[in-house]
């Protein structure tokens, strides 16, 4: 297998990997509805839930309760909910003094409706996560970060420019950069060439490739044309089908396991954070897939965000996927 060429910290076997996770954090107003409505529809909910989120602040969590150090970059109101979403990172263990409070935006916010099936709808009000800024101060703590971290994890629910700029310090200091374009948006010419691990899902995937991902064997196209833009490990989720791993050796279907789904909201989140956690701790790409796509099944059978997303002990006891096949 590949080894990318971002060097982890040293770190002796039995200390945790430390994690850097740069991205949004935002309170769900969760809405439980039998189905979603359709234009100009109304439907009655049966529950409404407020539940800690934001795709920076799941990725944290995911990478946490798989027994990561974790060190949280972000931005956050002067209000209630920054205050409840601070207290449940620290429940976690996770390193806040990096996620700064804005004296003016709200923290972030989501609405997500879950239908019956799982599946969910979410619109984000970013609110306080749209003013991250790394200025000097807060870039010269990354860089003293990423002298002891394995890996930066990052999404797209930050200003995009703060993206590039933590992954050029990153990439600089030699470090894994793992990268998940969500939500999908038009990405800079210089940002995929510093990124050594890109997940994306079939949509993002379609998009940014610009070619259809129905099918394991058209996303094993679409990872090995991505690869071609400068990230040396592709990964594919297809939901429920599983998903597919792509690097200098060659593409790979990993099936995914069956159960019955409640809630998909996190269930991405939770596949990166195991997957990062995994390669950080030295496994294979492949062995990384099988860890995310565990954890991720465990993840939809539980409602909510961060409430749903399962610990390593949790994955450890769950059933192995199916064996992978090379495409």
């Amino acid at each position: 297998m590949t080894t990318p060429p971002s060097t982890p910290a040293p770190s002796s076997p039995s200390s945790p990997p430390c994690i850097a996770v740069l991205g949004s954090l935002n309170m769900d107003l969760v809405l439980q509805v039998q189905r979603a409505p359709g234009a100009g529809e109304t439907v009655l909910a049966q529950g409404l839930h407020y539940v800690p989120g934001g795709k920076g602040g799941n990725q944290a969590v995911a990478c946490a309760r798989q027994g990561a150090q974790v060190h949280l970059l972000g931005r956050v109101g002067n209000d209630a909910n920054g205050a409840t979403l601070r207290a449940e990172l620290e429940r976690d263990g996770i390193d806040h003094s990096a996620v700064l409070t804005d004296p003016e935006a709200p923290t972030g916010l989501a609405a997500i409706t879950v239908e019956a099936s799982g599946q969910n709808r979410i619109v984000v009000v970013p609110g306080a996560n749209a003013r991250f800024t790394l200025d000097a101060p807060a870039l010269q703590s990354l860089q003293a970060l990423m002298a002891q971290a394995s890996a930066l994890v990052m999404q797209l629910e930050s200003p995009m420019p703060q993206v590039l700029a933590a992954a050029q310090c990153a990439h600089s200091a030699g470090r894994r950069v793992v990268f998940n374009p969500s939500p999908i948006q038009p990405l800079p010419e210089a940002l995929l060439p510093l990124v050594d691990v890109l997940v994306v899902n079939e949509v993002e995937a379609a998009a940014l490739a610009g070619t259809a991902v129905a099918t394991p064997a058209q996303a094993a196209q679409a990872a090995q044309a991505l690869r071609a833009q400068g990230p040396q490990q592709v990964v594919v989720t297809l939901g429920a089908a599983g998903a597919v791993a792509a690097d200098a050796d060659g593409s790979r279907y990993h099936p995914g396991r069956k159960v019955q789904a409640v809630d998909t909201t996190a269930a991405g989140d939770t596949f990166l954070g195991a997957l990062t956690v995994a390669l950080a701790e030295g496994q294979s790409l492949d062995a990384a897939v099988r860890e995310g796509i565990r954890a991720s099944a465990l993840c939809v059978t539980q409602a909510g965000a961060q409430p749903s997303i399962p610990t390593r002990a949790a994955v450890a006891q769950s059933p192995l996927p199916p064996d992978w096949s090379p495409l």
